[in-house]
């Protein structure tokens, strides 16, 4: 081993460790050994992105929004850092075709039905994009660590000098002099789940198999460093699946179009409140934390079927629950029979506009009317046309907010400065607040994680 040669760990194989090795390893051209690590097996390696549709908020692969830095902003109700979103905004265009150039393809997809802010997306997802940058980073030297959980970063004084490792009961330190945290957040981790989100979190469904590795390790580490926490720790990213799919991911993004109840048959939020990545997140929760049971049943006609493309909005394997009469339908999916008929004839009783104004694409302004609470402010139309369908839903939790405090250059803070040595991106770090920005992560783990290998590099060089 030459022993002139510097060291930079990289903890993570999802979109960000893979941005950060690659990128560290084309810039430091042999002259810095880079080693990437993950806790997980080779076969399911990848942290959430293998198993992400991967949407980027893109009006093209070298263009984004002039509103961009704005609706970032808005949608963290102004508590994000300016400066970290205008960064993803100007590095964003360079660094999608730096992965374009690592025979990665993008395309614009049509999402889901609603329309909303223009995207792209890697052909074949998140499995084309850990494929294609893990290709190109062993092409460019990067060593590969699997079944390999990071423990603990040693320092000599300040400098970093070390990744402490575990692998098959055994520990072992890997010699580093720069380290970058690319970990996740702590959503596969029951006990800290529960002390963030109260009773009832520890349960609480993964949208993927690859959330169950992102157990906080790498901001317990950084935090033990004395670095800052950033980010709403109150926050998640979560969505509504079908509670009988055992799949990946398999929302139900069709409930706008009906209305959903509890086990009670009981309404308890505006369907209609918004496009469905504007309300996904609260009905998800609302529905783990506020229904009996912790399930909800989206409850439509036979209409859902004649919307154009209705099958885009509906990732499940497992077909609708499916009766003539809503109270077969009650009896199918184990809802009060009296509760259900009597929502329903509630909420037909009150669908009083022109249903020839029903638009599934956007935010149609056919509202109920006044007398019905909740309210349902769009796609208020009326369910009477047999058979009747319904989808149980649960909430799933995508990824957490709170994390680690870190500056444009990707560099984990402590106070006012920058823990030497230390960087990290994506889900570990904390710049969301209240609700995740649509379409957004998987490119600021590109953006971040590119960033963090090129400045790590940097930093060992000087």
């Amino acid at each position: 081993m030459d022993e002139s040669r510097k060291n930079l760990v990289v903890v993570g194989q999802g979109a960000a460790g893979l941005a950060a090795a690659l990128a560290a390893a084309q810039v430091g051209r042999g002259a810095v050994r880079v080693t990437l690590v993950d806790k997980a097996a080779a076969d399911e390696a990848g942290g959430n992105t293998r198993w992400s549709p991967s949407y980027m908020r893109m009006a093209a692969v070298d263009k984004v929004e002039p509103s961009f830095v704005h609706d970032m902003l808005a949608a963290t109700q102004y508590q994000g850092d300016e400066t970290y979103f205008a960064t993803l905004a100007c590095h964003a265009p360079e660094t999608c075709k730096w992965i374009q150039a690592q025979g990665v393809e993008f395309i614009q997809p049509t999402y889901y039905l609603a329309k909303g802010p223009p995207r792209i997306q890697p052909l074949g997802g998140g499995p084309v994009i850990v494929k294609q940058l893990t290709l190109a980073a062993q092409k460019a030297g990067v060593a590969f660590r699997y079944g390999c959980a990071a423990r603990d970063i040693v320092r000599d004084g300040e400098r970093i000098v070390g990744l402490q490792v575990e692998s098959n009961g055994q520990h072992e330190t890997l010699p580093a002099d720069a380290v970058v945290l690319c970990c996740g957040g702590f959503e596969g981790d029951g006990a800290k789940m529960r002390e963030h989100f109260g009773e009832g979190a520890e349960v609480m469904r993964l949208i993927s198999p690859g959330g169950k590795f992102n157990t906080g390790d790498g901001i317990k580490m950084a935090m033990a460093l004395g670095a800052e926490e950033s980010g709403d720790w109150n926050g998640m990213h979560a969505e509504p699946v079908d509670a009988r799919s055992t799949n990946s991911a398999p929302v139900v993004l069709v409930y706008p179009y009906g209305v959903v109840v509890d086990k009670n048959g009981q309404r308890f939020f505006d369907e209609g409140g918004g496009l469905v990545h504007e309300t996904w997140e609260w009905f998800a929760r609302d529905t783990q934390f506020k229904t009996p049971g912790r399930i909800a049943f989206a409850v439509l006609d036979s209409r859902l079927l004649a919307i154009d493309g209705y099958e885009r909005a509906i990732r499940s394997e497992v077909p609708p629950a499916r009766a003539e009469t809503l109270a077969e339908l009650a009896a199918l999916i184990g809802v009060d029979p009296a509760g259900l008929e009597k929502t329903v004839a509630a909420y037909n009783a009150a669908c009083t506009g022109d249903p020839a104004k029903f638009d599934a694409t956007r935010c149609d302004g056919l509202k109920a009317g006044a007398t019905l609470v909740p309210p349902k402010s769009n796609w208020a139309r009326a369910i009477t046309e047999p058979p009747f369908l319904a989808y149980p839903l649960v909430g799933a939790v995508a990824y957490t907010f709170g994390g680690l405090a870190t500056d444009a250059r990707a560099r984990v803070l402590r106070g006012a400065a920058p823990v030497p040595g230390l960087y990290a991106a994506g889900e570990i770090t904390g710049h969301f607040y209240a609700t995740a920005p649509n379409a957004v992560s998987v490119l600021r783990a590109f953006v971040f994680g590119r960033i963090a290998g090129l400045e790590a590099v940097s930093f060992i060089r000087a």
